[in-house]
């Protein structure tokens, strides 16, 4: 992780400070703007950065603009963090291409951990590498997955299914969630399908499917 780039956009200076001590204690380098007008020059100035997290209400120039100018050159991925819990907010920072959004306050770890299951998706981290995950291992390449050394048989949804969990390991996720990364923004199924391959990965895993928690009334973490 030594070599990713992190720029961190945030006009509350402790803020950054923040978020740069708890990515630069996970190894990636740090990039700090207070403002949208230097976070251009220094994205623009930067062509090696991996990662962008990126406040919504900023003087000179807010998150959203921002967004859009990265946007018209670059798909590097995108945190956006708000004050405000509002779902139209929510909706114009996914039309504007934004991995994730995430409302203030917020855990630090779990930011650290929400970047690392970004960049996992997005193969900066461990692009040629497997998956390893409490005796679960993950060969995206190949499509295998081995629990204790031992083959396990998935179907296709299924291995993506656990591929996503394993990715976002420690971090919980809702049914609808779920159903946009894995089955993508286009699919209008009914989310009970997830309840239904929950619970066959679960029994192919074995006791190992005890690592898939239920997070009652939201979805589902895989906690090691």
């Amino acid at each position: 992780m030594g070599n990713l780039k992190i720029l961190v956009v945030d006009d509350e200076s402790r803020m950054r400070k923040l978020v740069r001590d708890f990515l630069v204690k996970q190894g990636y380098q740090v990039l700090e703007a207070g403002d949208g007008s230097e976070a251009l020059d220094l994205f623009f100035d930067n062509q090696d950065i991996a990662l962008m997290i990126l406040d919504v209400m900023m003087p000179k120039i807010d998150g959203w603009q921002v967004c859009r100018e990265v946007r018209a050159y670059s798909k590097v991925p995108i945190i956006m963090l708000t004050a405000r819990a509002d779902e139209k907010d929510e909706l114009l920072g996914f039309e504007l291409g934004v991995d994730e959004y995430i409302a203030k306050p917020f855990s630090p770890k779990i930011l650290v951990a929400r970047v690392e299951a970004i960049l996992r998706r997005t193969n900066k981290i461990s692009e040629d590498e497997n998956l390893e995950c409490g005796g679960i291992v993950i060969d995206k390449a190949a499509h295998v997955v081995t629990i204790d050394g031992n083959a396990i048989d998935l179907s296709y949804k299924e291995f993506e299914l656990l591929t996503y969990f394993v990715e976002n390991r420690g971090i919980a996720l809702s049914r609808e969630k779920i159903l946009n990364s894995v089955w993508n923004y286009d699919y209008f199924g009914d989310a009970r399908t997830i309840d239904t391959h929950v619970k066959k990965l679960r029994s192919k895993m074995g006791e190992k499917g005890e690592l898939i928690k239920t997070v009652w009334g939201m979805g589902y973490k895989l906690e090691v």
